[in-house]
């Protein structure tokens, strides 16, 4: 494939390919990843048909109206029309370019959606999912049996934090208790400033609803 010569053939070339990413990324964010689409390479060919279908439908249905709007009279270039009128030009293209793939990828998200049998989650993994609502829900205390069989536990509030995807997953609480055997809290621990974990040393992980 021949990389583009000029700037004009640059621009070009990303009106049209523009459409298929903004098809493809919002379909992604809206419905979610699916196996098939795991590659980057998958997901690259798909947003390059759906630029070719769109620009296709573009052709046969507004092909000649957009000839005619943009054909220069009395010589010059389409620049020049599009110079002259910047207005017009800006409005077709967020139709073209991001109104029209944006619709189509809300029809198709909600289409795949209702036939589903699992629902999308914006959140990447269970434990962002999990910690995103701790804070909804309010102060918990948390156990946390770890792989050596021991357990920790502490209390969950403003002052604890939990960080997630991208990064590796761990947890901070802002006050530690002791546990028993059984994983039954006890006192709290004498001075106190906080339980740190890292979910790679957690076997089970419970949240416990305050009394």
């Amino acid at each position: 494939m021949q990389t583009p010569s000029s700037v004009q053939q640059f621009v070009l070339l990303v009106f049209l390919v523009l459409p298929g990413v903004t098809y493809q990324y919002l379909r992604e964010r809206w419905r979610g990843p699916v196996p098939g689409e795991r590659q980057l390479g998958e997901r690259v060919l798909r947003a390059v048909t759906a630029s070719v279908t769109l620009n296709a439908l573009y052709a046969a249905t507004l092909g000649p109206y957009l000839v005619d709007a943009f054909r220069p009279d009395g010589g010059g270039s389409p620049y020049t029309v599009l110079a002259e009128h910047p207005r017009a030009a800006g409005l077709w293209s967020l139709l073209l370019f991001l109104g029209v793939p944006a619709a189509a990828a809300a029809a198709v998200s909600l289409w795949q959606r209702h036939r589903a049998t699992a629902v999308h989650r914006s959140a990447p993994t269970a434990w962002d999912h999990l910690f995103g609502h701790a804070r909804d829900r309010g102060p918990c205390f948390i156990r946390a049996r770890l792989k050596d069989g021991a357990w920790v536990g502490g209390w969950y509030d403003s002052r604890s934090y939990a960080s997630g995807y991208p990064h590796g997953s761990d947890l901070f609480l802002q006050w530690a208790y002791e546990m028993g055997a059984d994983g039954s809290f006890g006192p709290p621990v004498t001075g106190t400033a906080g339980l740190y974990l890292r979910v790679e040393n957690i076997d089970v992980l419970e949240l416990v609803e305050a009394p």
